[in-house]
């Protein structure tokens, strides 16, 4: 019987033309019940926001730390090079193309003994006799994490002699970049679940403040979501505003790893202080209205 009921009234409501002037006034005034919220809480605000912008600041300086050091990582991954050494004989052109055709090798020199003989000729003092060196490939990698592939894969050439890399250097570096991912995550799960507990608390005070009130709404036949829906605006405006104070601390932090690139001549991460702001924003507004929604679950049965 409930359940043709609402098939009907669902029926009506589409047929029902829409008045936007309405749908409007309805907006200002679950607005301005949103500020009302806000201003009846109080000095609890400002301990609210000021929590809220200290959680993000951290969240933001280990997000923006990590892509510099990934971006070290990166940029200090691109130095190491796969030596691979000839047999005699082998024509250097066709091994050079050969290894071009594998994934993930970006590039491909070419070394004549020739040459390697006389630079080391230029750094020793070395006695007259026949070049024993061999011809060499530096063979350059596109990422860290595929050096070891790659380095399988040339081995099994016959035209291959012996390889060598710094395998040590490229397993820290690789073990940095994970340790950095997990940090970062980490740190959002923390900041996630702070921020709930924050919202949720905070939300719940307004409830048990407005609570008979609340219920002379429902028995009026308020919507559900015109009740809701101040609530969850006023924990996205918590995360909003903790967001805008964040930016103040993270410029000093943007600032010195700035430094820290130009002092080390690494290029900085392209558009790094913008994904950095626009991550914080989306999360603490997201966090803030997600803990407002799930105190209203719990606290509040609408």
């Amino acid at each position: 019987m409930n359940n043709s009921k609402l098939k009907i009234k669902k029926k009506v409501k589409k047929h029902i033309p829409k008045d936007w002037l309405c749908e409007l006034r309805i907006l200002y005034r679950l607005t301005m019940e949103t500020f009302y919220d806000i201003k009846r809480t109080g000095i609890v605000n400002l301990v609210i926001i000021t929590t809220m912008a200290a959680i993000l600041t951290i969240f933001g300086a280990f997000f923006r730390s990590a892509m510099s050091i990934s971006a070290f990582a990166h940029e200090l991954g691109n130095v190491l090079e796969i030596s691979v050494y000839l047999k005699s004989g082998t024509d250097t052109n066709i091994a050079k193309n050969r290894i071009k055709e594998f994934e993930h090798v970006e590039n491909v020199k070419i070394i004549p003994k020739e040459e390697s003989w006389t630079n080391l000729q230029r750094e020793m003092n070395l006695p007259d006799i026949s070049n024993p060196l061999p011809d060499t490939l530096h063979v350059k990698v596109d990422k860290p994490e595929n050096i070891s592939s790659v380095f399988n894969n040339i081995k099994q050439l016959q035209s291959v002699e012996d390889m060598s890399y710094a395998q040590d250097l490229a397993k820290k570096i690789q073990a940095l970049n994970h340790v950095v991912n997990t940090i970062t995550v980490l740190v959002v799960i923390i900041m996630g679940i702070l921020t709930i507990t924050i919202i949720n608390n905070t939300i719940q005070l307004v409830i048990q403040s407005r609570k008979d009130e609340i219920e002379i709404m429902r028995l009026m036949g308020v919507s559900n979501w015109y009740i809701r829906f101040p609530l969850i605006m006023q924990g996205a405006f918590y995360g909003f505003s903790g967001s805008l104070i964040a930016i103040i601390p993270l410029n000093f932090v943007q600032n010195g790893l700035n430094h820290m690139h130009q002092f080390f001549i690494v290029p900085a991460p392209l558009y790094a202080q913008s994904v950095v702001l626009f991550t914080m924003f989306a999360m603490g507004i997201l966090f803030g209205a997600g803990g407002s929604f799930l105190c209203i679950k719990k606290h509040l049965q609408v």
